[in-house]
């Protein structure tokens, strides 16, 4: 007759293991070995045997104190400690494998509110400095006639008798408990028998409830705020929801965002791009002179430090001024005659240091056709 193996060497665990571990080990090798996943495979099934054996004798005070005496001797010749396979409680054991991927807690965190969500509209100086909004959200309260349960006034319900008031009904599959939501109450442990004619006995009913939402300076677009417990009302006892404010923030007439920046165009004429001078700006706390430097060219960015937005958790962006010069339109004969005579001027000797970005330019298209006819 073979040796039989050490029953904690079967089940992988020392000989000093608590209950919790031997139960751990078990689980997770008889689920790897048992004859359902494993058909046809007669290793797997004398291994499944040696399992259930080993965690039989362990699980028992008594039989594992004769083993840690004895060894195997202690269970032989009609002993009384001769395993036997009605010993082990495998609803027990499965159910709690399968109630920790199925049941659990779950009925609890299926009452749980629901979370709401809300879209709030700023516009962008509210967004920058702060406000406090009101907002009116319809949300699902407890119904304060039958106060969440459902039920008449007078009356309670009263505990499904068919899964015992816990939700779930276990179907044996073979040595498998698998845990399923009870078809009689939904998973809900409880019938009422007469319904709260207010709620229709759902629990809860519909109100508009009106929320003061501190909105931070400094939020942007498509920022969120989480205000924790403001959504609909659990059931039996189960946490609220949270409410979600996402903001959206309206197009600003003159200013562009990115960040913490802030981006303008600025208008100026001819003469000011070409002599210099001083223009006035709009910022968010106010107007401000922005010199503009002789020959300046379109486009030109103007930085204004500190002119922008004040992030949430520190730091502060700058105004960022794109100067764009501005071609003079419905001239009238005079202004005309003057450009023609500037335009002549241009043209004559000093023509190139007038217009250097110009004769740079056409200089390389010259080259460029040049090069082609060569």
């Amino acid at each position: 007759m073979a040796k039989k193996l050490d029953y904690y060497e079967i089940l992988g665990v020392s000989k000093d293991a608590d209950e919790r571990e031997l139960k751990r080990a078990y689980k997770r090798l008889a689920v790897r070995f048992h004859p359902d996943r494993n058909p046809g495979d007669i290793h797997a099934e004398e291994k499944f045997k040696e399992i259930k054996e080993a965690y039989e004798i362990l699980s028992d005070p008594e039989k594992r104190s004769a083993y840690n005496q004895y060894g195997h001797a202690a269970f032989e010749q009609g002993n009384s400690g001769t395993t036997s396979h009605a010993n082990t409680d495998f609803g027990d054991i499965f159910g709690d494998v399968f109630g920790d991927i199925f049941g659990g807690d779950r009925r609890k965190r299926s009452n749980r509110g629901s979370d709401l969500h809300y879209e709030i509209k700023l516009n962008l100086e509210e967004a920058v400095k702060g406000i406090t909004k009101e907002i009116r959200i319809p949300v699902l309260e407890i119904c304060d006639i039958c106060h969440g349960s459902g039920a008449k006034r007078g009356t309670s319900p009263v505990h499904c008798s068919t899964c015992r008031g816990q939700g779930q009904i276990q179907m044996r599959q073979g040595f498998f408990a698998v845990q399923q939501t009870c078809p009689t109450c939904q998973g809900q442990g409880k019938i009422i028998k007469s319904i709260c004619r207010y709620c229709q006995g759902r629990g809860r009913k519909e109100i508009f409830k009106t929320l003061a939402i501190k909105i931070p300076a400094g939020v942007d677009n498509g920022d969120r705020i989480r205000l924790s417990g403001k959504g609909e009302s659990g059931l039996d006892g189960a946490a609220n929801g949270d409410l979600y404010v996402q903001i959206k923030i309206y197009k600003h007439p003159i200013f562009d965002r990115d960040g913490n920046n802030l981006y303008c165009e600025v208008p100026i004429s001819f003469s000011m791009a070409a002599l210099g001078g001083e223009v006035e700006v709009p910022t968010l706390d106010g107007r401000v002179k922005l010199r503009i430097p002789a020959e300046t060219q379109t486009g030109r960015l103007f930085r204004l430090r500190g002119k922008g937005v004040r992030a949430i958790r520190g730091g502060q962006g700058d105004l960022l001024c794109k100067v764009v010069v501005e071609t003079p339109v419905r001239l009238s004969e005079k202004q005309k005659q003057i450009f023609y005579e500037l335009e002549e001027s241009f043209n004559g000797p000093s023509g190139a240091n007038n217009s250097p970005k110009s004769k740079t330019f056409f200089d390389g298209v010259k080259k460029f056709f040049d090069d082609l006819t060569h």
